[in-house]
């Protein structure tokens, strides 16, 4: 009996093929929104829809670049240069050049993906890169860009009329690695909207402020 509840108490680890089938299945959605729809607001978001995919697209460019130094950065962040085309607009260091349309914005969604992909898949385990919510591995970078592809899709859904629900299993995986204190009964896709401040819970009290929690796990 002991050995049966030992085993299903083991985390299923956060893999880079999680974290490219996120990707994909953002992109593939997102290629379905009308061109003229891309200048509205994202959901609940102050940026429209383009704004956010350049934004979801720096932080998995930015995810990339903190596990690229041979000696990753423990106590900052690689300097790139971060910086907002309009006042309240989202500091980036990646934007999408317009005259190439939506199709080449989702380029550049693809791409910047694939660069943290390719690192979660070379790194060792054993590496360790700064995060302003803190020092976290590979499988937790891989976590947290599933995440923010998970949610500014959803916000980009909401502002391009489309519909979106990811697997329950890649949310369930990313809430053990980054969330471990939510509900674990709940809808895993509603509780991961909940634990990032976007959806009601029953029976939990809406988040007004939230972070996960990226320490590397045994």
């Amino acid at each position: 009996m002991s050995r049966s509840v030992e085993t299903s108490s083991i985390r299923a680890a956060v893999t880079a093929d999680d974290l490219d089938l996120a990707v994909q299945l953002a992109v593939d959605l997102l290629r379905g929104a009308p061109a003229a729809a891309w200048a509205g607001k994202a959901g609940s978001l102050e940026w429209d829809c383009w704004e956010t995919v350049e934004h979801l697209s720096d932080d998995l460019f930015a995810y990339a670049a903190q596990l690229g130094p041979k000696q990753p950065p423990l106590d900052g962040e690689v300097p790139f240069v971060w910086e907002s085309r309009r006042p309240g607009g989202p500091a980036n260091a990646i934007h999408a050049n317009r005259t190439a349309g939506p199709a080449g914005l989702l380029q550049v969604l693809e791409a910047s993906g694939a660069l943290l992909v390719a690192m979660v898949r070379t790194k060792p385990p054993q590496t360790r890169a700064h995060h302003v919510f803190g020092v976290s591995d590979p499988e937790g970078f891989a976590a947290m860009g599933i995440v923010e592809t998970l949610v500014h899709t959803h916000d980009l859904a909401q502002g391009l009329a489309l519909p979106w629900s990811p697997p329950a299993d890649l949310c369930s995986r990313v809430l053990a690695r980054l969330f471990p204190a939510a509900p674990s009964s709940t809808d895993p896709w509603t509780t991961l909207l909940w634990a990032t401040g976007r959806a009601e819970l029953p029976g939990h009290p809406r988040l007004t402020t939230w972070r996960w929690d990226g320490v590397p796990r045994a």
